[in-house]
């Protein structure tokens, strides 16, 4: 494993499950995996990012990425936050504007300590199955193919160089406004998140499962189970 993408490989115990964005909501996550059994000594969780804002919970990240058998990407909003902590890099109106108010209260010492855990968070993860990798990102992958991102994030040598390939892996939503549905070639599947949906959807091989579990009135969280890529959707309102 590299900083910016980790590997996983396949879990022959139990199952492995991604689930969409959860904008500080575990407890109502936590409710969701107990409905549906998972098993912490033998399952684990892979996250799309966005663990931070917006929900109640987002005090809890931390928490939950200390976890053995939960594994997250960063999202954008690891971004903001992040950003937010580093002086001169976002300010406190915009960050709060999204979400922020949860981090933006803390003292600057506990400040650092979320900024630096979500800092550790890769960019980008695999996981074997038995019928093939499958990649985790939290927008799009960078690029025509999952293995040309990854040589490019072992290439980075500079700030500059791994914001080209960031600002599409935590930003871009091109592929599903295009409808693009030309998919990834080099992997059995691609897991992302990012744009809430009223559903998960499949473009080609691109998985969007980010249907709003944090929204309290509309929203749902959907998980994938990465061995059969089944959606389990549990409502939340």
């Amino acid at each position: 494993m590299n900083a910016f993408v980790h590997h996983y490989e396949r879990n022959t115990t139990g199952r492995d499950f991604a689930v969409g964005d959860i904008h500080g909501c575990f407890r109502l996550l936590q409710t969701v995996l107990d409905g549906v059994g998972f098993n912490p000594e033998v399952d684990r969780l892979f996250s799309v990012g966005d663990l931070v804002d917006r929900g109640p919970d987002s005090e809890m990240a931390l928490e939950w990425i200390d976890k053995p058998w939960f594994h997250a990407v960063q999202g954008n909003h690891e971004d903001l936050a992040i950003r937010y902590v580093n002086p001169g890099q976002r300010d406190a109106a915009h960050y709060a504007m999204n979400g922020g108010a949860w981090l933006i209260g803390k003292t600057p010492h506990e400040q650092q300590d979320y900024a630096l855990g979500l800092a550790a968070l890769p960019y980008a993860i695999e996981v074997e199955t038995a019928d093939g990798l499958i990649g985790i990102v939290h927008a799009d992958i960078c690029g025509p193919t999952w293995g040309g991102m990854v040589q490019r994030f072992a290439e980075v040598k500079s700030s500059n160089s791994l914001k080209a390939i960031t600002n599409m892996v935590l930003w871009c939503r091109d592929r599903i406004s295009l409808e693009d549905h030309s998919g990834v070639p080099d992997v059995r599947a691609v897991i992302v998140g990012h744009t809430p949906l009223s559903s998960p959807a499949a473009l080609g091989n691109v998985y969007h499962i980010d249907t709003g579990g944090w929204l309290p009135r509309s929203g749902h969280f959907t998980l994938i189970d990465l061995g059969t890529l089944k959606y389990q959707s549990v409502e939340t309102a």
